[in-house]
């Protein structure tokens, strides 16, 4: 027990210190206006000026090396905002797009000893070799050339040492900034926060698991097994665990190496319209997809296959946002706008505090602009973008999903403008996507949901009479409670306040000037007659300063 206690006394101390410290990088590169936001500046008494050296830089460059600064968590939380367009304004977006996951390697006596814990005896004997010196080192683990006995090269990804405790530390302290954000700022009032807080959690855990990752790699390599323009490197299940991962070792030509590609005489448009085609199919077939395709990440081999590494970062998508975001995409081709208006409110895009109105307008507006071009003039990345800001204007929070999605759609078209400067992502996915619908919406897949359909009714209509006797003795036992959200009646609210505190000022203004006049004319003894007028001028100040600090007090609280 004092065991436990000093532990839980340790663990407090060193998350005290974190915060600190975490304060204290705010503080020094001129970020005392996020940490008053956050909740942050009680742990400093005194932040300091700008640290940068004499340097002029905007506030969001600021923040970009704050997060550098804090190490993996940060970082990680910068790369996500960087998808947030519709929370966050187009400069502070630009930087924290910049924010690179690199970090110090680790000795290869950590990494040694590490393996040797988690890869005891026979499965570390089943390597010939370990290369010492990293291929790569990241926040999160570093990477490591290997080969197995049997002559198979693989690669050895290695999580650093300390970085969950770092993480689940840094974690708790962004949940209670968090809960301070939406309490007690704007920016808390207008968007709901704590949601994207629970999945930027859940997403940096999956991260940290390498047999997630090894799952996740897996899961691409069987959905992509009868394509030969991909390839999916094997991991190595019994090599993996939650701190090591091992698969094979990808060679191949960098996917910016358009002069090697170029002698090799491998189709650069071809290359291109394989890595859009494999994130339409990962999108709209399996709703799971690669969530970092930056260039690095690809390869290319001589026959002109794609292989594709590096499945910590995925995103997931359901059926039903498949559904929505398909039929969104091709209202947009047809010019529908209220089509489109209809897609994205199933998506989630307008929540309660849109103005549908001036929503469905400015879609219009889009629509017209980009509608009179040829499709093959527009980009994905303009039109995306021009979503965004007009989420960002209206104050919608998209769905993380989608505002992930809409990154990545941007990040594939970069991928295919590398290759090909003339590449058209919208002219050569609209094709693609009406093909996908058509399978979707063929008879025999929907003939397959119908009979899915069939079956779930089936089993509800038989479990429903106990599901409800069941919710009918929760409303007896009084477990459920129904809660009302008014809407609408906030500025109806706020009038009635006002009107309730100038009557109350008034009440109090009457009552002290007919107090003071019955004093003034009350007939004293001729030698109380000083003390009287000295008490009336004392009453009179007191209900002067009274009444001043009603005034002051109704002014300050804004009722």
């Amino acid at each position: 027990m004092i065991g436990l206690l000093s532990r839980r006394r340790a663990s407090a101390r060193a998350a005290l210190r974190r915060t600190r410290h975490i304060a204290r990088v705010l503080g020094a590169n001129g970020l005392e206006s996020i940490a008053e936001a956050t909740g942050l500046r009680r742990f400093l008494p005194r932040f300091g000026k700008d640290g940068g050296n004499g340097e002029v830089r905007s506030q969001a460059e600021r923040l970009r090396v704050a997060f550098g600064e804090l190490g993996v968590t940060f970082i990680k939380l910068g790369q996500m905002l960087s998808t947030r367009a519709d929370l966050l304004p187009p400069d502070v977006i630009a930087e924290l797009s910049k924010l690179q996951d690199s970090a110090p390697p680790v000795p290869f006596e950590e990494i040694r000893r590490i393996l040797m814990e988690d890869l005891p005896g026979p499965k570390l004997a089943s390597f010939a070799w370990i290369e010492p010196q990293p291929l790569a080192s990241a926040s999160i683990g570093q990477v490591h050339e290997a080969l197995l006995r049997d002559g198979t090269p693989v690669v050895i990804k290695v999580r650093r040492p300390g970085v969950v405790e770092q993480v689940d530390q840094d974690l708790q302290i962004l949940r209670q900034a968090v809960e301070w954000v939406q309490v007690h700022t704007p920016l808390g009032h207008d968007y709901e926060l704590r949601p994207l807080m629970a999945e930027f959690a859940a997403t940096l855990r999956d991260e940290l698991d390498y047999v997630r990752e090894g799952q996740n790699a897996t899961k691409m390599r069987i959905a992509f097994g009868d394509d030969r323009r991909v390839w999916i490197p094997r991991v190595h299940d019994e090599l993996t665990t939650t701190r090591v991962l091992t698969m094979e070792r990808v060679g191949g030509i960098k996917f910016t190496d358009a002069a090697r590609l170029d002698r090799l005489g491998i189709s650069r448009r071809a290359l291109a319209e394989t890595a859009v085609r494999l994130f339409l199919r990962q999108v709209f077939e399996l709703g799971f997809f690669h969530a970092d395709p930056h260039p690095g990440n690809f390869f290319v081999q001589r026959d002109g296959s794609l292989a594709v590494v590096d499945f910590g970062m995925v995103g997931r998508i359901s059926e039903s946002t498949q559904r929505h975001l398909m039929a969104a995409m091709l209202a947009g081709v047809r010019e529908d706008a209220e089509a489109l208006a209809e897609e994205l409110y199933a998506l989630g895009v307008a929540g309660a505090r849109a103005d549908r109105v001036s929503f469905e307008r400015d879609l219009a507006r889009l629509v017209s602009r980009y509608g009179s071009s040829s499709i093959r003039d527009l980009s994905a990345a303009t039109v995306t973008d021009e979503l965004f800001s007009i989420a960002f204007r209206h104050k919608l929070q998209l769905p993380s999903e989608l505002a992930q999605l809409l990154r990545v759609i941007n990040m594939a078209e970069g991928l295919g403008l590398s290759l090909d400067p003339d590449f058209r992502y919208l002219e050569f996915s609209t094709p693609v996507i009406r093909k996908l619908a058509r399978r979707r919406y063929s008879p025999a897949a929907l003939a397959r949901r119908a009979g899915m359909a069939a079956v779930e009714a089936a089993e509800l209509g038989a479990d429903f009479p106990r599901r409800a006797a069941r919710l009918l003795g929760r409303f007896e036992r009084g477990e459920i409670a129904i809660k009302v959200d008014h809407r609408g009646l906030e500025s109806a609210t706020r009038e009635f306040q006002r009107m309730t505190n100038r009557l109350v000022l008034a009440m109090l203004l009457a009552a002290s000037i007919v107090a003071l006049g019955l004093a003034a004319g009350i007939r004293m003894v001729p030698s109380l007659e000083p003390i009287v007028d000295w008490l009336f001028r004392i009453a009179l100040l007191f209900s002067l300063a009274f009444g001043v600090s009603i005034l002051w007090g109704m002014w300050r609280s804004g009722r």
